[in-house]
Formats: C-alpha cells, sequence, structure tokens
C-alpha cells in the first residue's frame, strides 16, 4: 500500500471554515476505503475547531461541542448519515474506549472523526485516515491528511 497525504492551511480561525470545505471535497474524491479520521495535535492546536467546521460543512445542525464527558457525541449530516465525535482525553484505559463499543462505530457506516487519537492508537483500524494539525508560532495550522491507498 502506498500512503498518500495532501496539507491544508488556516491563516486564522475566519478562514477554517473555507478549510474544512476543502478537506471534505478532498476525502470525498480520494480513494481512502476509511471513514474514520484519527486527528493528532497538541493541546490547543484546533482539532474541536476544526471538527465543528467539518460537521458545519456537512450540514450538521445539532450543536457540535467536543464530547470530552460524555467521549462520544452523534450528529446528523444534511445528507442523512451519522457523524460520531470522539474526544479520548479523559479516557485512561484501552478498555474504557470497548466499554463505549468503539469497535461497533468503527465497523459501521457513520463518520468517525476522533480526537486524542494517541490514546487508542493501538485499536485504531489499519486503514484509519491520520489528521495531523500543527501550529506555527504566527497562527497559521497545517492540516495534514494521510491514508493508505491500494496501488494498481
Amino acid at each position: 500500500m502506498t500512503r498518500v497525504t495532501k496539507v491544508f492551511t488556516s491563516d486564522s480561525i475566519d478562514t477554517i471554515d473555507s478549510c474544512a470545505q476543502e478537506f471534505i471535497a478532498y476525502i470525498s474524491s480520494c480513494s481512502s476505503q476509511s471513514n474514520i479520521f484519527a486527528f493528532f495535535g497538541r493541546m490547543g492546536a484546533g482539532k474541536t475547531t476544526f471538527i465543528k467546521a467539518i460537521c458545519k460543512a456537512l450540514g450538521a445542525v445539532d450543536d457540535v461541542n467536543s464530547p470530552t464527558f460524555t467521549i462520544v457525541n452523534e450528529y446528523r449530516s444534511a445528507k442523512g448519515f451519522p457523524i460520531f465525535h470522539f474526544d479520548f482525553y479523559r479516557i485512561n484505559s484501552i478498555k474504557e474506549a470497548y466499554d463505549i463499543g468503539v469497535d461497533e462505530y468503527f465497523s459501521g457506516n457513520g463518520l468517525c472523526l476522533i480526537e486524542w487519537s494517541e490514546k487508542i492508537e493501538e485499536i485504531l483500524p489499519e486503514n484509519c485516515n491520520r489528521v495531523d494539525i500543527d501550529v506555527a508560532p504566527d497562527g497559521v495550522r497545517t492540516i495534514t491528511v494521510s491514508y493508505s491507498a491500494q496501488e494498481i
């Protein structure tokens, strides 16, 4: 398998919505077979903000908030498919992820957007898409999505 990478940038919070729209257009057109997106980035990098922008771009009408205490929130896109927003910041073991049924979410048809993926990295599916968010000193965010693609 080949690893495919695409980089997006957001100069400020004002451009995050257009960056999310570009991101969705890209992932909709790429050959990734996974609906799971594992987000990585330091505290304050903008993981929640970017996920909110993605949900907005997908037409979710629900109030999108970080599921820090509930671990997972469910939203509906404008097209009716489920969006599962996970935040594993507060879990202390992989067992806690299994206790909420993470394996059922991962094998389902909904879009899974995962914050603090490093806490469950050992159980993420092999074909999971990786999203890294880095912040430069001037506040510019670099959002890198990568996924495994089948070689033809």
